[in-house]
């Protein structure tokens, strides 16, 4: 048996290029906007999680620019060792004190920060109960653990009580871990009846917020803050490439539990350090989050227009409550037809298929910024009008 021989088998993506339909891998030839440039072609961009529209904000622009004057492009190390910059512990700072935590440590990508935190708090004894849909950064961290991992039915709590009932009198440390907002379904977590059964079996609770941070709560400090309940949820992860503009993650919890990751977690110890640059952007994001909260409501006005606007077409929306929007097809092929007519007329979106989701819920992912217009949102739906019924969805 050759080990090569499953990359030759593989003939899927190159059948699918052939017949003219293979949504990935685009290069895009223009700045992240409401519209990009895709083979010269303008198109209405809804497939982007840029949340804020910040990413041709003139204030973060200059803000990058400025941190590579000053402290150059990159770090040549890990956090560690020499990658440590004084601007890394600003945003560290800031960002415990926007999260209202005691502490916060920054990694060079959202996988890595999952990859790192759970694989380091998690022990050859310990148990975490995770949730079937979670990202797969989750995934990847529960399988690096040591631990044994239990995975209950997407976002059932009674499936979860079930789960943690059964090992209730294993000597072991427990961890329950869940996407805040899931990144296909666009649902939140049921953070309430979860925080319940945390202590009623004693089990920790970490919510990987990655597209909840400067979208959900108040001031968006994301899910816990949605429910009222900050206090109540152990540690919180959040990622940079969304609603900051940039690149990274962050953990954030109490000062004892970071100070333990951040000398034990691998990802971050052998990996180099976020640039300047792109530290530099969230920090400027960050100003902008909490001085401009117009944003974060225009989102939302954004995103019930949408949602609104899809489901009196006819189409299945699943249960969203988020700027994350699926349009549910269900069959792969369909579902790969609807978007290259989505392209073809204008409309940029994300065809997602198994085992991203699962089987028979293949989905057109949309997402929204707070800074897409009437006039564009008004363009979209009279494009997936126009092809849902071309295809017989609707």
């Amino acid at each position: 048996m050759d080990l090569f021989n499953k990359c030759y088998n593989f003939t899927r993506a190159k059948e699918a290029i052939e017949a003219g339909i293979y949504p990935y891998f685009r290069p895009i030839e223009s700045g992240a906007d409401t519209q990009v440039v895709i083979n010269g072609k303008p198109v209405i961009m809804i497939g982007s999680n840029n949340y804020l529209g910040l990413t041709q904000d003139p204030r973060v622009k200059k803000a990058a620019q400025d941190a590579i004057e000053k402290f150059g492009t990159g770090c040549t190390g890990s956090r560690f060792l020499n990658g440590t910059l004084s601007l890394h512990e600003e945003l560290e700072e800031r960002l415990a004190d926007f999260m209202q935590r005691e502490a916060a440590l920054v990694f060079s990508t959202g996988f890595q920060t999952n990859l790192g935190t759970i694989s380091t708090i998690v022990g050859k004894d310990d148990l975490i109960f995770a949730d079937r849909e979670n990202h797969a950064s989750i995934v990847d961290g529960c399988r690096l653990a040591f631990g044994k991992t239990v995975k209950y039915r997407h976002n059932d709590m009674n499936d979860l009580e079930r789960l943690l009932k059964m090992h209730e009198d294993d000597d072991a440390g427990k961890l329950i871990v869940s996407d805040g907002v899931f990144s296909m379904g666009g649902d939140i977590v049921d953070l309430p009846r979860m925080v319940e059964l945390g202590k009623q079996y004693g089990a920790r609770i970490m919510i990987d917020d990655a597209h909840s941070v400067g979208v959900l709560g108040d001031h968006g400090r994301g899910t816990a803050e949605h429910f009222g309940l900050e206090d109540q949820v152990d540690i919180v992860m959040g990622t940079f490439s969304k609603s900051f503009a940039s690149i990274g993650g962050f953990i954030a919890g109490d000062e004892q539990i970071i100070h333990y990751i951040k000398h034990h977690s691998r990802s971050l110890i052998f990996s180099a350090s976020p640039p300047p640059a792109s530290v530099a952007t969230v920090l400027a994001c960050l100003d902008i989050l909490e001085k401009e909260p117009e944003r974060r409501e225009r989102l939302w006005a954004v995103t019930d227009k949408m949602r609104k606007g899809f489901k009196e077409l006819g189409f299945n929306t699943g249960n969203s409550e988020t700027p994350i929007i699926p349009v549910i097809i269900g069959d792969d092929d369909t579902t790969f037809a609807f978007w290259k007519a989505l392209f073809d007329n204008g409309v940029y979106t994300n065809p997602v298929i198994s085992p991203a989701v699962p089987p028979g819920m293949s989905l057109i992912r949309t997402s929204y910024m707070a800074t897409h217009t009437d006039e564009e949102l008004d363009t979209v739906l009279g494009v997936f009008e126009k092809v849902g019924k071309q295809l017989g969805i609707i």
